[in-house]
């Protein structure tokens, strides 16, 4: 008889992977005892900022937004073996905080910042200027349907160049582009690649880190569909994660043997 999971080993995040045709995925391992420090510290500093004293806090790193309008984020942590023995802990954070996209002591996204910043420069001026344009534009009119195309070609045009950054890769030592690597149905959904699993997962392919476990928990205000709730664990997002993180898994069953590691 097939022995219960425990919840530290119950499937985290994972998913098929379409190179290899298998599935894989990631328990919690230790990684929620980390998640609930950083939980401690999230509610005793008010802050996301972990290297900087009180007195150099940066104010756009302040966790009261969070509580706002803007509705909360997700957070997560991953338990990694170095090639020395050693334990290290990433932490990330989903999309982007107050605008920032890079911050120290947490994983960077999966695509180079400057680039992004330069195409979002260019292309989104475009589609706030069609969308005040469609507010004047009598609605089912002839104006207002040409503008209304016209956006989503431009929005449907972005979509594609920023997708086109996401550079992924797994524990066989592969790289894909997003697009190559996306096994879910109908087109791929915006913030793809930015929650912190595939942000983790990256992290731990490129500094050459075996990670142990996996866990995320949600901070602030409920989000809008009432899914996610403060301070509560949730595994990786269907639409989302799933349909990447089995490429971005892949491998890392062979690493763990070769190491030893069950």
């Amino acid at each position: 008889m097939q022995q219960k999971k425990t919840k530290n080993e119950e499937r985290i995040a994972g998913g098929p992977c379409l190179d290899c045709g298998m599935e894989h995925s990631l328990s919690a391992g230790d990684a929620r005892s980390h998640c609930r420090q950083l939980m401690q510290f999230l509610e005793n500093e008010q802050r996301i900022d972990l290297l900087a004293s009180p007195g150099q806090a940066d104010p756009r790193l302040s966790t009261a937004s969070l509580f706002g309008k803007s509705r909360g984020k997700m957070f997560g942590i991953m338990v990694c073996r170095a090639a020395d023995g050693s334990e290290r802990i990433l932490r990330a954070f989903s999309g982007q905080y107050n605008g920032l996209w890079e911050l120290p002591g947490w994983s960077p996204p999966l695509f180079d910042v400057g680039t992004f910043t330069r195409i979002y420069v260019d292309i989104e001026p475009r589609i706030k200027q069609l969308g005040r344009e469609l507010e004047l534009a009598e609605h089912g009119s002839s104006q207002w349907r040409d503008l209304t195309q016209r956006r989503r070609q431009i929005s449907r045009q972005w979509m594609q160049e920023i997708h086109a950054l996401y550079l992924l890769h797994n524990f066989r030592g592969q790289q894909r582009l997003l697009s190559d690597v996306f096994g879910g149905s109908g087109g791929i959904p915006t913030g793809t690649g930015d929650c912190c699993a595939p942000k983790l997962l990256n992290q731990a392919v490129k500094e050459k880190l075996i990670p142990l476990g996996l866990a995320e928990f949600y901070w602030g205000r409920e989000n809008a569909s009432q899914t996610r709730q403060h301070s509560r664990f949730h595994p990786s997002c269907a639409s989302k994660c799933v349909p990447i993180l089995g490429f971005m898994l892949c491998g890392l069953e062979a690493v763990t043997k070769q190491h030893g590691i069950l």
